[in-house]
């Protein structure tokens, strides 16, 4: 009994074993053998590139003043509008002016009763002096007098100063414009108490001409540099913002001012550039985008933007090796023309990459020219069908 069963679960392995090879010999024949993968091959060419530029930019006013009271007291007249344009010198808010008016006249009045005081010591010094020169009186008492006399002259001095700070104040009750621009929205009301050198009243900020601020690239410091110094420069880089909407600003803008330094932490550098705002369409605060016209000195690397591959912010592209294998190569991009980019750093003319096909391929993938492939396939004799009858 032991016997037959030992003998019936051998029979049963030896099936299985069996079984099993043969559907691995079938996985294998199924499986296809892995071939060079089709791809798009290009050459990479040099030309001399002219495009835009793109910079991310921020509408800023050429000049900004806060509003702040510089006496205390509380409001007592607003002469101006919300949001109008407003000139220099002119009456913007009224504080109340009662004490420095009344503090102003007080002040007047020390004026006129010190520089009576000085007439009549000097009046008194004169006679003194006469007096002393005919001995009819003590050299001490002239000593006095002249000493009344510097104390008068003192006062009179003291007097005018506190009129003057008292005059100021009175002017410092009304605040005026500094200078053209538009003013924004009022920060107090009517009644309010404002604090001197604290509260903030209104802000007032030039409108025509305005300026754009945006970061370059420190390695094109001296572009921009040229483009400042240079008109001749600027009418082959003019400077044109786009805004929201994708609409393009009507005036062209000049480079006006340059950064005095790098961020070190950005590698980038502020250039500021003014446009004419005659319509108030740039407002401060506003973000745009400044497109600047380039135009290369020397012949660039130039290849479809399809070829680039990006992974966390590094971009590459496959090289075509002579092992018709592929290398990932590290680039830098530069200038970005519709669908084509240019090439800084990490290609030369001549080489040939990958420009379809780069998400079947992988470091040292072998490849095929997909049109080469598709040129033999057609060559290729087709296999005739078993003849009709």
């Amino acid at each position: 009994m032991n016997r037959n069963l030992i003998h019936f679960l051998a029979i049963i392995s030896g099936g299985l074993i069996i079984s099993s090879c043969g559907n691995k010999n079938q996985q294998g024949q199924g499986r296809p053998a892995a071939g060079p993968v089709p791809v798009a091959i290009a050459v990479v060419p040099e030309e001399i590139v002219t495009g835009v530029n793109n910079y991310p930019g921020t509408v800023v006013a050429l000049n900004q003043t806060e509003l702040r009271a510089e006496v205390n007291g509380y409001i007592t007249a607003i002469l101006v509008q919300d949001g109008a344009t407003v000139t220099k010198g002119q009456k913007l808010y009224e504080i109340d002016r009662t004490r420095y008016q009344a503090a102003q006249e007080q002040a007047k009045a020390n004026v006129a009763i010190a520089e009576a005081n000085l007439n009549k010591v000097n009046r008194d010094v004169e006679r003194y002096k006469r007096l002393a020169e005919q001995d009819a009186i003590a050299k001490q008492t002239l000593d006095y007098a002249l000493t009344d006399l510097n104390n008068a002259q003192a006062q009179v001095l003291s007097a005018k100063a506190a009129m003057t700070s008292a005059t100021t104040d009175l002017e410092r009750s009304i605040i005026r414009a500094p200078f053209n621009g538009t003013i924004g929205i009022s920060q107090v009301r009517n009644g309010a108490l404002v604090s001197a050198g604290t509260t903030l009243i209104n802000t007032v900020s030039s409108t025509n001409p305005i300026a754009v601020d945006f970061p370059v690239n420190e390695r094109d410091i001296k572009r921009f540099v040229d483009i400042q110094h240079s008109s001749s420069t600027l009418k082959d880089s003019v400077i044109t913002l786009q805004l929201s909407g994708n609409t393009t600003y009507s005036s062209p803008g000049r480079v006006s001012a340059i950064d005095r330094a790098v961020d070190p932490s950005t590698g980038t550098i502020t250039v500021r550039a003014s446009f004419e705002n005659t319509n108030n369409i740039l407002r401060a605060g506003m973000n745009t985008n400044v497109m600047v016209a380039n135009t290369s000195m020397v012949k660039m690397p130039v290849i479809p933007y399809q070829a680039v591959s990006e992974q966390l912010g590094e971009f590459t592209v496959f090289v075509v090796t002579d092992s018709s294998t592929v290398v990932q190569q590290p680039v830098k991009l530069g200038l970005k023309m519709g669908d084509k980019v240019v090439i800084n750093e990490g290609l030369k003319a001549g080489e040939q990459i990958v420009t379809e096909g780069t998400q079947n391929l992988q470091q040292g993938a072998k490849i095929v020219d997909q049109s080469k492939a598709a040129a033999e396939g057609q060559g290729a004799p087709q296999e005739k069908g078993p003849s009709k009858k």
